[in-house]
């Protein structure tokens, strides 16, 4: 039996409900969800930890895992940034590499070389993580290593200037890609110069006018026990990794004080997305697409019907798109469907890579597969076949502990509660053909956004 694939009435799972006050000054600790094999052993464990200060913890125990993974998750990402702190997040992952008064920049990446350790970061819209995987006995040294350069970065000038110049190729670099441009494009049509349409990395203009004065209280501001999440998974034990957190993350009274758990990301929805066309030259080969609109937040519980969708219309070889856009006319090597949910918002669309004249013609077959799956939804063996390819998908991706913990902590961190796997199953297997029709309906009715990059 496969660690993670638990058949019906293996599961006791406990979901979460509210998360758990702490104020009180002692830590709060629950069991969410058990798994456990035929013959009863249990194959993974789930429990969650809050600290007074409102850091929390969750950790996946794995039967028979040798690494474990952690991430530390924040949220801030760059829709909380100004027109003057943009870009702001993106640097701070950069910075954060760069030193403590413990640890120099060297010292740190030898810290995990030295054990074989692979560990980097990322920023997203909504959140940044730094995540590390090492064998589960240098857990607490990947532990420490992370809780130092998150609690007690030095910003120094010098980095600063230094990793401006790092930050400015890479937005050059993301220039000459295609399919960032187009994308970014896209964000632009959708949310204008708001914080949800600006690109991650931040502009030429505002990078170079960042200042660390800036950075910094950006960094106190946003770098909160309050506003973190610690996901933990593979070869671990709850207990030991609450006290290794502790000791780590205590560092310059950062779990000083008491407060209560931040919740998911709130606040007003954002307004609605009014389409509109966008066209950039690039002296690229082929022409870059996207035929996209406003899609969900996350919080709507339509999301799985929209998956299910999404695979059908263009999530594989199979797809409607992909079958009738490349394999039946040869119009393009490359196209697909996506979906992506924030907070108030969201965008589903339609990618495509194709030679310039063959444009136009993509377009109208792209539009009329969207207009037929509005009207007619999709067919039953389409919604089997999107159901298994959901569900396939998601247990194959959690087939490491680099996956387990990034599940974990992005669910905690932006739903404040982690749905265990069967009930994620379970409600992929409720979508019924009506959902679909439905919010294929609604989706591909709403105003429509053209965003198209190429020579």
């Amino acid at each position: 039996m496969s660690d993670s694939v638990p058949t019906a009435g293996q599961r006791n799972a406990g979901r979460p409900s509210a998360l758990p006050s702490s104020a009180a000054g002692r830590a709060s600790t629950r069991t969410l969800e058990t798994v456990r094999d035929a013959a009863g052993h249990v194959t993974s464990q789930v429990r969650r930890t809050v600290l007074p200060s409102g850091l929390r913890i969750v950790t996946e125990q794995m039967a028979g895992a040798r690494s474990a993974s952690i991430g530390v998750w924040i949220g801030v990402g760059s829709r909380d940034e100004t027109t003057t702190t943009h870009g702001a997040s993106h640097f701070l992952e950069h910075l954060l590499f760069k030193g403590t008064d413990e640890r120099s920049a060297l010292d740190i990446s030898i810290a995990l070389d030295a054990v074989g350790g692979e560990f980097n970061a990322f920023t997203a819209k909504e959140y940044t993580c730094f995540h590390a995987r090492v064998l589960g006995e240098d857990l607490a040294l990947a532990v420490d290593v992370l809780g130092d350069m998150v609690t007690g970065s030095l910003l120094e000038i010098h980095d600063v200037d230094a990793e401006r110049d790092v930050i400015l190729d890479e937005i050059a670099m993301h220039e000459d890609d295609p399919d960032d441009v187009v994308q970014n494009l896209l964000s632009e049509l959708a949310w204008g110069d708001g914080p949800l349409g600006r690109p991650i990395a931040g502009t030429t203009a505002s990078i170079e006018a960042m200042t660390r004065t800036q950075i910094q209280r950006f960094y106190r501001k946003h770098y909160r026990p309050d506003n973190m999440v610690v996901s933990v998974a593979g070869a671990v034990d709850h207990g030991e990794v609450v006290r290794a957190i502790r000791k780590s993350f205590r560092r310059h009274d950062f779990l000083a004080g008491a407060a209560d758990p931040v919740g998911p990301r709130a606040g007003k929805r954002h307004p609605r997305i009014k389409g509109g066309e966008g066209r950039i030259s690039r002296p690229f080969e082929q022409v870059n697409v996207v035929l996209g609109a406003e899609g969900l937040p996350r919080d709507d519980d339509r999301r799985f019907a929209l998956g299910v969708l999404n695979t059908a219309l263009g999530g594989g070889t199979s797809s409607r798109l992909f079958q009738e856009v490349r394999e039946h006319r040869g119009l393009a090597y490359s196209v697909y469907s996506f979906a992506s949910h924030y907070a108030d918002s969201g965008l589903v669309g339609v990618a495509v890579g194709c030679l310039p004249d063959r444009l136009d013609e993509v377009l109208e077959v792209v539009r009329v597969e969207l207009s037929r799956i509005a009207a007619h939804g999709i067919t039953a063996e389409e919604l089997a076949r999107g159901k298994g390819q959901l569900v396939g998908g998601l247990v194959l991706g959690l087939e490491d502990s680099g996956s387990r913990m990034m599940r974990l902590g992005k669910a905690e961190l932006v739903y404040a509660e982690v749905l265990g796997i069967d009930e994620v199953m379970a409600r992929i297997d409720a979508v019924t053909l009506e959902d679909v029709r439905a919010i294929a309906q609604d989706v591909f009715s709403r105003p429509e956004l053209l965003a198209v990059v190429g020579p």
